[in-house]
């Protein structure tokens, strides 16, 4: 494979989509709270950094009202969705009616160290206070240290794969 990239090369953002689809993720929704109530939104991209210390990162559209609440908030938790709970990543995802705040009326939340909302019942749920953001294009990473962390026993992770939750 060569190194150099040509504009003939570069693929539209439609077939990107399709390729970053191939890898199964876990299906996580990506909360904060500030002054101005709670947000968040189905994340396609949130994983470790390292371990030592524990860090994690997502990225986020800068557009979504959720960037600017967890950046008013200083923290994030990243939310890993179970089987159970497959209904919330539609609304968290944008589809649907319900928008902002309005969307924390699916499920229960409650907080653990950083106040950001904890969906009870996750198959996992990471709290993170913010170290960094970088900004590229449109997108930001959040980079956040790791503060605390829930699981449910023997629940097992929802998973997207091709645009699909399995």
């Amino acid at each position: 494979m060569s190194d150099t990239l040509t504009a003939e090369r570069l693929i539209d953002v439609r077939t990107f989509w399709q390729a970053v689809g191939l890898r199964a993720v876990g299906t996580a929704i990506v909360t904060a709270q500030a002054d101005d109530g709670p947000r968040g939104f189905l994340a396609l991209s949130a994983t470790h950094l390292c371990a030592d210390p524990p860090m994690m990162m997502v990225s986020v559209d800068k557009k979504t009202s959720a960037f600017q609440t967890m950046v008013d908030g200083g923290h994030f938790a990243i939310n890993y969705l179970s089987p159970a709970q497959a209904d919330l990543a539609g609304p968290f995802g944008g589809k649907g009616d319900l928008k902002g705040a309005d969307r924390f009326q699916l499920g229960s939340w409650t907080t653990l160290a950083t106040g950001a909302p904890v969906l009870e019942g996750a198959a996992g749920v990471i709290d993170c206070q913010i170290e960094e953001v970088l900004e590229r294009f449109g997108t930001a990473i959040v980079i956040g240290r790791v503060m605390d962390f829930d699981a449910t026993p023997d629940a097992a992770p929802l998973v997207s794969y091709k645009g699909k939750t399995l």
